[in-house]
């Protein structure tokens, strides 16, 4: 068993940034020559999250607009409270969403649906550079 870590770099335009990170991810398993195993994104910070979806334009304009009634920008947060950033619900939403996205891969593919894509999500409220972490583990 190998594990393997590798960076990806990238540059967010902003809130509600959905970045397909799909074949990014399949590159880094390639390149590690590792057959079978499973591949951990991690995202540091408090402000993204990683998940999958469809990345078409309908749920481009869906998932945002979701985070809006979940958790909307225009009502008051503890978190702008004590720091006044205006990212209290940046913060809420990367919780609910998540830092991290674990995906097996069988053959250096990884084992996504017909139209899943691993996507990351900018939640912070202006663009931002990020380096997602990779663990890939496998034979």
């Amino acid at each position: 068993m190998a594990i393997v870590t590798k960076h990806l770099n990238l540059h967010s335009k902003g809130e509600t940034d959905i970045i397909n990170i799909t074949n990014d991810i399949a590159k880094a398993i390639e390149a590690t020559k590792l057959k079978d195993g499973i591949v951990t994104i991690f995202v540091p910070g408090a402000t993204g999250a990683l998940t999958t979806i469809e990345y078409e334009p309908g749920l481009l304009k869906d998932f945002p607009a979701m985070l809006e009634r979940i958790a909307p920008k225009g009502i008051d947060y503890e978190h702008h409270k004590r720091w006044n950033d205006g990212n209290g619900h940046s913060h809420v939403r990367a919780s609910l969403i998540g830092p991290s996205i674990t995906v097996p891969f069988k053959s250096q593919k990884l084992t996504l649906g017909t139209w899943q894509q691993l996507v990351f999500i900018e939640l912070d409220t202006h663009s931002k550079s990020r380096e997602l972490i990779l663990q890939i583990i496998g034979e």
